[in-house]
């Protein structure tokens, strides 16, 4: 790695590979013993910047193996799914709902308006804005829950406010994790709930949620690599002491 990279920038599942090739050639090479390989091997999997990975190849005569990866630092004008993108001018899809002896949804892509009104008499209803555009920086629901009850599901990073009175019922506070990304819009939530709720939490998206899991499961991969790593250079150690022997 040059010393002129940036040290904060996110290294890939490729740069520790390189490092941990470097690794192994230096163990083979007799330049790092069996225990500073197991040392430099485990920080290298477990590094996730190029500032953590410099500093294991730096005394090596490979250390230039991690070149970043041209990085724009300059956000686009399109295409970058921010949050800038996602609030938009003009009306929503939908102003309100009714659930009466039913049931309703707003999920999926769709425009949150800047204030939606919902109903619901022993019924209920959804709102989805996990993958909703909003048609401003600050939108408001308002929601009456009379013997029913109403779901706001909101993305993590948007700010959210709970102004709602609950008589014999309850509005639910979404679980605090922790402060608004910036640039994200802020949902206010009020109304009336009598002998019902409105609930409120923050879930992930679909797609967040799978590359979550793709990230576990890479991370699995890179722990049974790293076992099979050391098993390796074990071997290569015992191979050399066993030539120094004869």
């Amino acid at each position: 790695m040059t010393d002129d990279a940036v040290p904060d920038l996110r290294a890939s599942d490729a740069d520790r590979e390189r490092v941990a090739e470097v690794l192994r050639d230096a163990v083979a090479e007799g330049r790092l013993d069996m225990e500073e390989f197991e040392e430099r091997l485990e920080a290298t999997y477990k590094a996730r910047t190029y500032g953590e990975l410099a500093p294991l190849t730096r005394d090596l005569p490979a250390s230039g193996a991690v070149p970043p990866a041209p990085v724009s630092f300059v956000k686009g004008a399109a295409g970058s799914g921010g949050w800038a993108e996602r609030i938009v001018d003009g009306e929503g899809s939908s102003s309100g709902a009714i659930a009466i002896l039913s049931g309703f949804e707003r999920r999926g892509r769709w425009t949150m308006p800047r204030r939606f009104s919902c109903f619901a008499f022993l019924g209920g209803g959804e709102i989805d804005l996990r993958e909703a555009n909003f048609a401003g920086r600050e939108v408001t629901i308002n929601c009456v829950a009379i013997l029913g009850g109403l779901q706001v599901v909101v993305p993590p990073g948007v700010e959210v406010v709970v102004r709602g009175i609950g008589v014999m019922g309850a509005f639910e506070h979404p679980r605090d994790d922790g402060p608004p990304e910036p640039g994200a819009p802020r949902v206010v939530i009020g109304g009336f709930a009598f002998w019902g709720g409105v609930g409120v939490e923050r879930k992930a998206t679909r797609v967040e949620r799978q590359r979550l899991k793709e990230e576990r499961r890479r991370e699995r991969l890179e722990r049974r690599e790293y076992r099979h790593e050391l098993q390796r250079g074990r071997r290569a150690e015992r191979e050399r002491r066993r030539g120094e022997e004869y």
